[in-house]
């Protein structure tokens, strides 16, 4: 069980983006990265193929799970731990031991 999944709130602790908050759209467990939506923007020059027009396009781009921390019901960063309940493994907060 990872502690950052697909569909979780974060905020960034670190980079350009630092105090931002965004929904994570895609986890990448291999590189230890994800894509926060509108959190790491860049341009991309596009080139013109006969179904696309040619342009600089924004998206988003990865940011290391370092850089990143779950946001508890505060509305601040929390740390995750996990506990088993009913024999289901399940995310907590660190702090004050809520369920995530």
């Amino acid at each position: 069980m990872k502690k950052i999944r697909t569909g979780d709130r974060v905020i960034v602790l670190a980079g350009k983006d630092k105090g931002r908050i965004g929904q994570v759209m895609k986890v990448c467990r291999k590189y230890g990265r994800a894509f926060v939506q509108g959190i790491n923007i860049v341009k991309r020059h596009q080139r013109q193929t006969p179904t696309q027009e040619a342009g600089i396009f924004s998206k988003e781009s990865s940011i290391d799970l370092s850089n990143i921390s779950l946001v508890g019901k505060c509305g601040k960063g929390v740390r995750v731990g996990f506990s088993i309940v009913d024999g289901k493994k399940i995310r907590v907060e660190k702090r004050s031991g809520e369920p995530i």
